[in-house]
């Protein structure tokens, strides 16, 4: 069934019955919203279910196994691939890192230049580079910039990913949410030509954006920076931070300890105890991993890190005498000793999404130490081996030089806190810089659609050396990519089942009460609090199709009620889960759930008025 095909609507109420068709559909939505908002699946993973289902229930889906996976040639998932690569590519330059260090240099100890400067330069990159790659290359820079300017990184990282969410809004390619909207708008116009839907041009939003760019950087710079927290510390003392001080010992093996001529490997390899040892000392002299094959002498020092109950047991069992224990960081690493001790945030696409520690063998690959893990703002220091990993998790690691290196340089990992010898091919920043600028112009001017733009942008970093071949697999976030080729069928079925007819004509019929330009407010907020639980892309194939069917029945504007449902969608304050950048800053800031709320949701109330009024006065909110 296409739009054209809609019947007119009672005000009041739906303009039929709810068919088998739609309750299916209905019951797959309902499936995937719980299965987004619990995460008992990972997104990815439920959206490929989605698919699966919607192709096997064909029969009321009228989902055919053909257009189940037309999300895999979806032009907004090739594009967003390629919006990926390239991403990755201006990465490799290493020309965000060198903005942010003139950036953390104009700064200083002043910190309202610290947030001006951070909202200021994060926004303008994220409107011609992804915003989700720009926040994780930035988190290691902010948090830099707040320490050394003695500033707590709580102040700064919430508002560098609002302001990468801001800054997406102000081009096509700024967020995935954009291109995925404009290509379900440019379908939905083909096949119901009367509504005037079409894909968007690369600024066709620009005026809006930049509009709700700086009403959101005016917020933050008075209301959101004091109603911002200081969870973390402004000292770098990542110790005192996670309270690691009762958690970490030195204790002394005695002559009579059975720990005595046995390897670190075979003391301690029967997991009675929640131990891990960190450091062996003997006469002065420090050796750190790999520990597995040292043996144990008389009168060694083991720094262990271990709960009070596993430690008292430890030392009866084996003899072992207390003799205090680090205090700080300084306490144990003493000057420039190696190791280091860093922080590393899990991004979406990494390989310990959904294992544990232990599956993973995290510690074997990277011969590295976790001392403590924060999940969804709890830090967890004892017993954590066994944890499932989520995206914005954050782990306490303790490494050596040459681990560290290849954490910062593995994908895998966002490492909060930038390190000098990082590889960059800065010679590259020219070509970079060219590229991205002709994958953007040459939409704009009509000359290429978008999605030819971005891939011709790919080959041409290739060719001039900016990526390397064996670096594009590595530079696509997978998971964001089945995402979008799983939900893009959930879209067409409630359009195909009249699923979408009978949403849009409930909504509509609040025109009988609110103003057109009220019912337009009422996709926005709806949107706003759906994406705050599930995945914005998610969010934006559901709604979509149920906002043009509303403009549709009051004869209203079909663009501009598509439009605030992907301004809504892009900015999604409220919690540290409805947006990847949220879930980023989330361990690095210390963040509780709630300091999202009390920051985002007066953001979100202020920018539905002004996103609404915004499009009302741009585009009219009548046909």
């Amino acid at each position: 069934m296409s739009f054209s095909s809609i019947g007119l609507a009672i005000h009041g109420v739906a303009s039929g019955p709810v068919t088998v068709d739609m309750a299916v559909v209905f019951a797959l939505i309902l499936l995937a919203l719980v299965l987004f908002a619990t995460e008992r699946l990972p997104v990815d993973v439920t959206a490929l279910l989605v698919m699966v289902l919607l192709i096997v229930l064909e029969p009321w889906t009228r989902i055919s196994a053909r257009e189940g996976i037309s999300g895999f040639s979806s032009p907004a998932t090739i594009t967003v691939l390629a919006m990926l690569i390239l991403s990755t590519g201006v990465n490799r330059t290493g020309i965000v890192q060198s903005i942010g260090r003139k950036m953390s240099d104009f700064a200083g100890l002043d910190r309202r230049k610290q947030l001006a400067a951070t909202i200021g330069v994060t926004g303008p990159i994220s409107g011609v580079v992804n915003n989700t790659p720009v926040v994780a290359i930035l988190v290691p820079v902010i948090t830099d910039l707040a320490h050394n300017g003695k500033t707590s990184p709580s102040k700064l990282l919430i508002p560098l990913s609002f302001a990468s969410m801001l800054g997406g809004t102000l081009t096509l390619v700024g967020t995935s949410t954009n291109i995925l909207a404009s290509d379900i708008a440019a379908r939905i116009g083909a096949e119901s030509p009367e509504l005037g839907l079409h894909a968007f041009g690369m600024f066709e939003f620009t005026k809006l954006g930049v509009v709700v760019f700086a009403v959101g950087t005016l917020y933050l710079m008075t209301i959101g920076v004091r109603l911002l927290p200081e969870r973390v510390p402004a000292e770098d003392d990542l110790v005192e931070e996670y309270d690691l001080q009762e958690y970490l010992a030195d204790v002394v093996v005695p002559a009579n300890s059975p720990f005595v001529g046995q390897t670190v490997e075979e003391a301690f390899e029967d997991g009675e105890f929640d131990v891990d040892v960190l450091q062996l000392i003997r006469y002065g002299e420090r050796f750190d991993e790999p520990l597995a094959r040292k043996e144990i002498h008389e009168n060694d020092t083991l720094r262990v890190r271990a709960n009070r109950e596993s430690l008292e047991r430890i030392m009866d069992a084996e003899g072992l005498t207390f003799s205090g224990g680090p205090r700080t960081e300084d306490d144990l690493h003493p000057g420039e000793e190696e190791p280091v001790l860093v922080e590393v945030v899990i991004p979406s696409g990494s390989f310990l999404v959904g294992e544990t520690l232990a599956s993973s063998t995290f510690r074997q690959r990277y011969t590295a130490n976790v001392l403590a893990f924060r999940s969804r703002g709890d830090v967890v220091r004892e017993r954590f081996e066994d944890i499932h990993i989520r995206v914005g998790d954050t782990l306490l690691v303790q490494a050596p030089p040459d681990s560290l290196t290849r954490l910062v340089q593995n994908e895998d990992f966002i490492v909060a806190h930038e390190f000098e010898g990082t590889d960059y091919r800065s010679e590259k920043i020219p070509f970079a810089v060219a590229i991205v600028a002709g994958v953007v112009a040459l939409p704009a001017l009509n000359i290429l659609p978008i999605v030819v733009s971005a891939l011709a942008g790919v080959v041409t970093m290739i060719l001039t050396g900016v990526l390397k071949p064996n670096e594009l697999y590595r530079s696509v976030e997978w998971n964001v990519i089945f995402l979008l080729a799983g939900v893009i069928p959930l879209g067409l079925a409630l359009q195909q089942t009249g699923a979408a007819e009978l949403l849009g004509n409930v909504v509509a019929s609040t025109e009988t009460f609110l103003p057109v330009i009220g019912v337009l407010w009422v996709f926005y907020v709806a949107t706003g609090l759906l994406t705050s639980v599930i995945s914005n892309n998610a969010s934006v194939v559901l709604m979509i199709p149920v906002a043009a069917s509303a403009a549709q029945s009051i004869g209203a504007n079909a663009f501009a009620f598509v439009l605030a449902v992907t301004f809504a969608a892009s900015t999604a304050f409220m919690t540290p889960v409805g947006y990847q950048t949220n879930l980023f800053v989330y361990g690095p800031g210390g963040y509780t759930f709630s300091d999202f709320l009390r920051v985002g949701a007066p953001l979100q109330m202020l920018l539905s008025v002004v996103t609404v009024l915004g499009i009302a006065y741009f585009w009219g909110v009548r046909v």
